[in-house]
């Protein structure tokens, strides 16, 4: 760890509010049978083939060089925090990915897992050289090696990681519009790929919600609750973690709870293909959660700062009063959904 960077540290830091590595019961996974869903697999798997975004994470004349110490340090600061949660959280899905076609045996899996793992990759790696920019990078060998590991059951990756792909395309493709339309407010030249790297995600949750929709028992009985569960962790999670980076948001110019909502909103839409439920983002009683949450996580931040015991103790109550606040966030009503006949949708927000 002692010749290690402070970017690559940071990245290893597991908490509940940094992107995971994750790893699963592959022998399960192989089980899949994309039968029920074969019509709308293959045509999903020849896209992804065919590779529409090669020769797309490379700097071209659109890369504008700007003065990186020019930025308030705030918001590079942010900026730097927002770019090492993205790498660890694409590089987080490219480990998986791979590890998946490695192990797994069987072979349309595989070669899903393949594709998917080739496009997080490059994801990663157009970060980390935005990074270098920063004179800083993170050593994704050490991180794959280093980062801590949590299990999840299948189930539980196909949830969580199918919100993962959908929300990411949301975030990116609402910054990229935003942009579109303010471009004096474009303070870095990575949001101009936004647009073909947020089609990426889109095609990931595609596949997610397939596998999904392959087996009927992952939408009905008791993992509707499940369901719910992973909905309302997402978001919360978003929420808290985008209100830690005020000066970024400001940067872009957008209201970080309107941006926010609309995301949810979005989401919550796409979702729709292949989740019996969705939550119910016009009752005033969950926008109340998300707020309480975030005043919280701020506690809680107040306590790790302060430390010794009486630091322990104050994390250790707010921890609890987070725990109760998700509770009661839970039982807000959500709204049923119809699952629809086919589930396959374009990225044309």
């Amino acid at each position: 760890m002692a010749g290690v960077s402070d970017t690559t540290r940071s990245a290893l830091v597991s908490t509940m509010l940094t992107p995971r590595f994750y790893t699963t019961d592959f022998e399960e996974m192989d089980k899949i049978n994309v039968e029920p869903v074969r019509a709308e697999w293959d045509v999903l798997i020849a896209q992804m083939k065919s590779d529409p975004n090669r020769g797309h994470f490379k700097r071209n004349e659109q890369w504008d060089d700007i003065d990186i110490e020019a930025l308030p340090d705030d918001l590079r600061e942010e900026f730097i925090d927002f770019l090492v949660s993205s790498l660890t959280s694409e590089f987080s899905g490219c480990v998986l990915y791979k590890e998946m076609k490695r192990r797994g045996k069987n072979q349309e899996i595989c070669e899903l897992f393949g594709y998917m793992s080739r496009d997080e990759s490059r994801h990663a790696g157009f970060i980390n050289d935005a990074l270098k920019d920063f004179g800083i990078g993170v050593n994704m060998g050490f991180l794959a090696k280093a980062k801590k590991y949590t299990f999840f059951k299948p189930k539980f990756i196909y949830y969580a990681t199918y919100l993962s792909e959908k929300i990411g395309y949301a975030r990116y493709i609402t910054i990229f519009r935003h942009l579109e339309q303010h471009p004096d407010k474009r303070f870095h030249p990575i949001f101009k790929w936004f647009r073909e790297w947020c089609n990426d995600e889109f095609s990931h949750g595609e596949a997610f919600s397939l596998i999904i929709r392959s087996d009927k028992r992952l939408m009905e009985g008791k993992n509707k609750y499940w369901i719910k569960f992973f909905l309302l962790a997402v978001f919360a999670t978003m929420y808290v973690r985008d209100h830690m980076r005020p000066a970024f948001h400001k940067g872009l110019g957008v209201d970080i709870d309107d941006y926010d909502m609309k995301v949810f909103r979005l989401t919550s839409e796409i979702s729709r293909q292949c989740f019996p439920l969705v939550l119910n983002l016009d009752n005033p009683s969950l926008h109340e959660g998300f707020r309480r949450m975030e005043r919280i996580n701020r506690n809680v931040m107040a306590a790790n700062e302060k430390g010794g015991l009486s630091g322990k103790i104050a994390k250790g109550f707010w921890s609890a009063a987070a725990a109760v606040n998700f509770v009661r966030m839970y039982m807000i009503p959500t709204k049923s959904n119809a699952i629809p006949a086919t589930s396959r949708l374009q990225p044309v927000w």
